[in-house]
């Protein structure tokens, strides 16, 4: 029996974050830096991508060694995406294996069903979807005790009309969440995060929250701090893979086309 108690004990022990290089995404703006800060908090070596906003990630990364925090950052353009897998080598070879991975970087560019193009499938595909897959490959291929995050959306169980592109990419993303969990078990742990009302998107303000805030369960948004929560249970949490944590208010429950 007492054998069994610290059996049960030593499994559920939380995944320690402290020490461990953190790559995230998309690290210099919105839940990519709020997720940054946090584990930098909790001790993690913080690599931080970007790809234009370079000087967004210069404030990132100030504000990390600011509290005695080590942060890095690395450029890259997903649009070629096999330059995802090339910046995990890159930030092994100047911090250390990668251990936690955070699949943030995306597009959300409006284009309708009708609009929508084969280039702009292709370039949506190409940084939301196989970009995360390619960066985890590569960090499936060292590392023997890690976990990856990956960002979708509330919206992959309904559909987002004036987003297609990026819907499909996103929908793709999910699949390849469960497909990863699989492949890379049992050195590696895989969830997802799909954010509903959380923050609006660029160029628009909370009013375009409060609008859409009747269609939630809770009749409210969420904000950047209940994402980084989602985050950091999935991070420790050592016997959950292959799932998706709904973070919406109980959105993904009413199936409604997003106008």
């Amino acid at each position: 029996m007492d054998e069994m108690i610290q059996e049960n004990g030593r499994l559920g022990e939380r995944w320690d974050i402290k020490g461990r290089i953190a790559l995230v995404t998309g690290a210099s703006k919105r839940l990519g830096r709020a997720i940054a800060l946090d584990l930098a908090c909790r001790g993690a070596r913080i690599a931080a991508h970007c790809a234009s906003s370079l000087d967004a990630a210069e404030d990132l990364a100030g504000k990390i060694r600011q509290n005695g925090g080590t942060c890095q950052i690395f450029p890259a353009d997903f649009d070629c995406p096999e330059n995802a897998g090339e910046l995990v080598r890159r930030v092994a070879a100047s911090m250390g294996t990668v251990s936690i991975l955070i699949n943030n970087a995306s597009i959300f560019d409006e284009q309708s069903f009708r609009e929508m193009s084969l280039p702009e499938i292709e370039r949506n595909l190409r940084i939301n979807a196989w970009a995360p897959m390619e960066a985890a490959r590569a960090m499936a291929a060292t590392c023997e005790d890690g976990v990856i995050i990956n960002l979708l959306d509330t919206r992959v169980l309904d559909y987002d009309r004036t987003h297609v592109p990026y819907h499909l990419s996103k929908r793709m993303l999910a699949t390849l969440n469960r497909i990863m969990a699989l492949e890379f078990a049992p050195r590696i742990r895989v969830n997802a995060i799909a954010p509903g009302l959380v923050l609006p998107p660029e160029g628009k303000d909370d009013s375009y929250l409060a609008a859409l805030a009747p269609s939630v369960p809770l009749q409210t948004w969420g904000g950047t701090q209940d994402i980084v929560d989602a985050a950091i249970y999935l991070i420790q949490a050592r016997f959950v893979t292959g799932q998706t944590l709904y973070v919406d208010g109980g959105r993904h429950m009413k199936g409604h086309v997003y106008e």
